[in-house]
């Protein structure tokens, strides 16, 4: 089981300094698929970088219970903008012990790059980025994969593509999803969870969850 502690982040800045998390506790056993909901700017990405350990909390601990954990889908600060997509693929199959080429030939299919799949990432735009980071992720089995809003990459195919591979990963893994559309958690998650005011609220119903997000929404506006 993947366990959050009481997980807080502070950010520091030239006078400001902003509290993002404030004692997070979250658990998720194998196999579930919960969704994350939260206005803009209440830290939902700062959540999945912890979860994934791109990002070290400021206090807190985490319990990862031996899952391999993806980084958030559609993250693209691993890559190495110098260097070509293929060649970051290549860096990621040798950091995960992977066979390169069949991870090259995944992930050239299904991001769908084209010819820019050999060139620098400097080069792409940021959907193309993303793509790429969604093919990478895919082309690596994960126990645990973190999905933030990437299925809005890329064209009707793209994303057709990317909805029958959430689902297989669905169907084989454990989900973390964070997304505005009502429509994409209810096809994906069973439970849920709202971030607010730096806290988060359990939900195993996704219904309420999505409710109590709208009302908050709506008050605050």
């Amino acid at each position: 089981m993947l366990v959050l502690d009481q997980v807080s982040k502070v950010y520091h800045g030239h006078k400001l300094t902003k509290r993002v998390l404030d004692g997070v506790d979250l658990s998720v056993a194998r196999g579930e698929a919960l969704a994350i909901l939260g206005a803009n700017g209440a830290g939902k990405s700062t959540l999945m970088k912890i979860i994934a350990g791109v990002e070290h909390p400021t206090a807190g601990l985490i319990d990862r219970g031996g899952f391999s954990i993806s980084w958030p889908i559609g993250y693209t600060s691993c890559f190495q903008a110098s260097l070509t997509g293929a060649d970051n693929a290549r860096f990621i199959a040798r950091i995960y012990r992977r066979p390169i080429a069949p991870l090259l030939d995944f992930v050239e299919d299904f991001a769908q790059l084209g010819p820019y799949f050999r060139q620098p990432i400097k080069t792409y735009s940021a959907g193309m980025s993303a793509r790429l980071a969604f093919g990478i992720s895919l082309a690596i089995e994960f126990d645990v994969y973190l999905v933030d809003e990437v299925t809005a990459a890329g064209d009707e195919r793209f994303r057709k593509r990317c909805y029958e591979a959430l689902m297989y990963r669905r169907s084989t893994g454990t989900l973390i999803m964070v997304s505005h559309d009502p429509r994409t958690l209810r096809t994906f998650c069973t439970r849920g969870a709202v971030l607010h005011g730096g806290r988060l609220m359990m939900f195993d119903d996704l219904e309420e969850a999505i409710a109590t997000h709208a009302r908050l929404q709506t008050s605050a506006a």
